[in-house]
């Protein structure tokens, strides 16, 4: 039967250093998942995920498991993926609607790969060019806004769990997520609008 994160995390404390490793395996692919989803650069996702590791280590005797472990992970990914945004200089400092289905509305096209796009040549052209448009959309937004995107519409957190990982009250993660699902349709609409006014 496979520890549990807390036994593993009990058992590095105590000195066995391959307890560590196998929480590295654990949670390294959805880490950089998560630092990738923010920072939408496969170099940028990997010296993050480093840097993850790095921080857990040394503040592992610091978790006071109130929250479950991978919580506190994805709070030290989320924090770090904001401060990289800061320090690139890369936020614009702007602070999407429900009706946005995640079980395959348009945020969900973030996760297609082209072996799902189907045959057609023309609908995988416009999936493609969505997805880019999705994406140009998340470099608009605020580190925190777009920290809850990817949260919700990518990682299906729920509002409790964001509120945790952000430190914030649940009020807050609903406005941040209002806003910021607000951002991301206008830029999309105008985005849209003006290929359509390019096609007339």
């Amino acid at each position: 039967m496979e520890p549990t994160d807390l036994e593993l995390v009990d058992r590095y404390r105590s000195g066995e250093l391959k307890a560590f490793e196998l929480l590295v395996r654990r949670y390294q692919r959805k880490v950089y998942s998560i630092a990738y989803g923010v920072l939408r650069d496969p170099e940028e996702a990997m010296d993050v995920s480093q840097e993850v590791f790095m921080k857990v280590d040394r503040y592992l005797d610091k978790f006071q498991g109130s929250a479950s472990f991978y919580t506190w992970l994805y709070r030290i990914v989320v924090n770090l993926c904001i401060d990289h945004i800061r320090r690139a200089g890369r936020g614009t400092g702007v602070e999407y609607d429900d009706a946005i289905d995640r079980s395959g509305g348009v945020l969900a096209a973030c996760d297609i790969v082209p072996s799902q796009m189907g045959s057609d040549p023309s609908k995988a052209y416009r999936d493609k060019e969505i997805l880019r448009h999705i994406r140009d959309g998340l470099q608009q937004l605020s580190p925190n806004h777009r920290a809850v995107i990817v949260m919700r519409e990518l990682e299906g957190l729920s509002y409790k769990e964001m509120a945790e990982i952000m430190e914030c009250s649940r009020g807050t993660i609903m406005s941040r997520l209002f806003h910021a699902r607000k951002r991301l349709q206008a830029y999309l609409l105008k985005v849209l609008n003006e290929e359509v006014d390019e096609i007339v």
